[in-house]
């Protein structure tokens, strides 16, 4: 008798199957994307595309939907891989909805840019084509500002800079976008750190104050003005302060600054503890972004630069996200250790990766000791 034959599984009348999981994509951590999907991490959102076989579909990191087994999954860098892979958009995610959310962003950012002024809520999201709540919403989950906030940020950046090449104040405040000069001395003064009449004196008549403390990473000199900290930097002394700030009277410190300085050794001997120091630093618009995200960043944890551009308004200024850590004015205080490559590895840090690997595990409670030295 005739065997039948065996059943052929294309021909199944169960539920359809989509492409076979394939191996991860080039450049993606398997175990930290999965990590974000399980986690449903929108910030994970728009770095990589999660696809399920058993569905054909593929998703957002933060997708609410129940997770599949992860044997089923496979993650792609992009949507359009994920399609030329043979899978479609889930329905309930809608990640294809990043493209146009992003490029909604960065339509609004070019706007308030060229216009120099904040633009009405209602203006802008008509102009996107978003109702204005969402598009709140999901400017401020792109950029951690409003867009009111993000005007603001670069109406004060134009102000320092117009401030530096004008010998005029009043000159500076209409060139940087003020409609009149009361707004420009509310929202100025304060983000300045200094009165406007001295910065275009290149800080001349502001005091500086100094002292070097030693900590378990080193020496490390503190800086502060009158209004907060303006320099905490290991291997640095007071000349390389003087060529920071040419302009400024530079002594050394007293009670006061000792009082701050303990606090500061605290931070580098604790970095998980959140601090309330007062600080007096000046970036641009994007560099305060940036120093901002950074300073969200919970001890412990780190994110990449690309999730640092993007959280700071411009997804593809990754290598600028990098520079604004760089140019980091208050090491510790904005914790730009916290930074790392999308590939996993630490990146760069301007006072040496022993010293960025030892706070990042201080802040895990970890042995900061090198292996050798704690077999």
């Amino acid at each position: 008798m005739t065997q039948p034959p065996a059943p052929d599984p294309a021909a199944s009348t169960g539920p359809a199957r989509g492409p076979a999981p394939r191996p991860i994509a080039t450049g993606i951590d398997a175990d930290a994307a999965w990590a974000a999907f399980e986690a449903r991490d929108r910030s994970a959102d728009g770095r990589f595309v999660v696809a399920v076989a058993t569905t054909g579909i593929y998703c957002k990191p933060s997708c609410p939907a129940r997770h599949p087994n992860r044997t089923n999954v496979s993650f792609y860098p992009d949507a359009e891989t994920a399609r030329a892979a043979g899978f479609r958009a889930c329905l309930r995610c809608t990640p294809d909805s990043l493209g146009r959310d992003r490029t909604a962003v960065a339509q609004a950012i070019a706007a308030i840019e060229a216009c120099g002024e904040t633009i009405p809520l209602d203006a802008l999201a008509r102009t996107v084509g978003y109702a204005p709540h969402h598009f709140h919403r999901l400017f401020r989950r792109a950029t951690g500002v409003t867009p009111a906030a993000y005007a603001r940020g670069l109406r004060s950046a134009r102000a320092a800079d117009a401030l530096s090449r004008e010998t005029r104040v009043t000159d500076a405040i209409y060139d940087a976008g003020y409609a009149a000069p009361s707004r420009f001395y509310a929202d100025a003064g304060a983000r300045l750190g200094m009165p406007p009449s001295v910065w275009t004196r290149g800080g001349r008549g502001v005091t500086i104050r100094w002292t070097i403390a030693p900590t378990s990473l080193g020496p490390l000199l503190i800086a502060a003005t009158e209004t907060g900290l303006c320099r905490v930097a290991f291997d640095e002394d007071a000349d390389a302060l003087a060529t920071r700030f040419p302009n400024a009277t530079i002594l050394p410190g007293d009670t006061a600054l000792t009082a701050l300085a303990a606090r500061v050794v605290a931070s580098v001997e604790s970095p998980d503890r959140h601090h309330d120091l007062p600080l007096d630093v000046r970036g641009t618009a994007f560099q305060e972004a940036v120093w901002q995200a950074l300073a969200r960043i919970p001890a412990g944890e780190t994110r990449t630069y690309t999730q640092l551009a993007a959280t700071a308004g411009n997804p593809a200024a990754v290598r600028a996200a990098g520079s604004a850590c760089g140019a980091n004015p208050v090491a510790i205080l904005i914790p730009c250790h916290r930074a790392q490559r999308s590939d996993g590895t630490l990146g760069g840090y301007a006072y040496g990766l022993d010293r960025k690997r030892a706070l990042l595990a201080k802040e895990i409670g970890a042995d900061a000791r090198s292996p050798t030295a704690s077999s």
